[in-house]
C-alpha cells in the first residue's frame, strides 16, 4: 500500500481518532462523555489557516493513485495536490458535480444524520502533514457547542462539499509550506 495515500493512516490512526468539543454556555445537557474532550484553546487561530477550494480530481495513468487538487483562494494562490484512493476520488468528484446515487452513499448518509441532529458543518480543516499523510478535522456546530472531529482528508472534503451551502475548506499554513518544499 502506498504510504502517501491518506487512507493508509486508517489502520494506525484508529486509536488516535476522536472527537473534541467545547460545550456552549447555554448547554444544560450532561457532562461530556469520556470520548469527548473539552477544547481548551487547542484550536489554532483563524490566521493560521488559508481558505482553499477543490479545483479538480485527476487520475494520471502513470501515477498509482488519483489526486485531488486544491487551490488557495487568496495570494499567493498556492496549490495542494493530495493523493487519495480511487473510491474517495470518485466520491469527491460526485460531490463536486452534485451527483447523487440511487441510494445514499456513506457520505450522503453522514450528512443527513448531521443535519437531522441539528448540527452544522462549519469547516473542513487540513491540520497537518505527517510522513506524507494529510490529517483533517471536521468542525461541527452542535446544540452543545463546537466539536472538532478527526477524519481522513478525503472524507472531510466530501462532507464539506455535500453541505447545502459548501462548508469552507481550510488548510494550515504549515501544511502548505511543507507541501511546497
Amino acid at each position: 500500500m502506498d504510504p502517501l495515500l491518506d487512507d493508509a493512516s486508517d489502520a494506525g490512526d484508529e486509536s488516535s481518532a476522536g472527537v473534541t468539543g467545547e460545550p456552549s454556555e447555554q448547554s444544560a445537557g450532561p457532562a461530556p462523555e469520556a470520548d469527548v474532550e473539552t477544547d481548551q484553546g487547542v484550536t489554532p487561530d483563524a490566521g493560521d489557516y488559508r481558505v482553499m477550494s477543490v479545483e479538480t480530481v485527476l487520475f494520471d495513468l502513470s501515477d498509482p493513485s488519483p489526486h485531488v487538487h486544491l487551490m488557495e483562494q487568496e495570494l499567493p494562490y498556492r496549490g495542494l495536490s493530495i493523493p487519495v484512493a480511487l473510491p474517495d476520488a470518485q466520491a469527491i468528484h460526485a460531490a463536486l458535480e452534485n451527483v447523487r446515487g440511487r441510494r445514499p452513499t456513506t457520505h450522503e448518509l453522514l450528512c443527513e444524520i448531521v443535519a437531522r441532529l441539528r448540527c452544522d458543518v462549519v469547516a473542513a480543516r487540513i491540520v497537518r502533514l505527517d510522513q506524507g499523510v494529510y490529517h483533517a478535522q471536521l468542525d461541527l456546530m452542535t446544540p452543545r457547542g463546537v466539536m472538532h472531529v478527526d477524519c481522513r482528508t478525503s472524507d472531510a472534503l466530501v462532507v464539506a462539499l455535500r453541505q447545502p451551502v459548501v462548508a469552507p475548506i481550510l488548510c494550515a499554513e504549515e501544511v502548505l509550506v511543507a507541501a511546497q518544499s
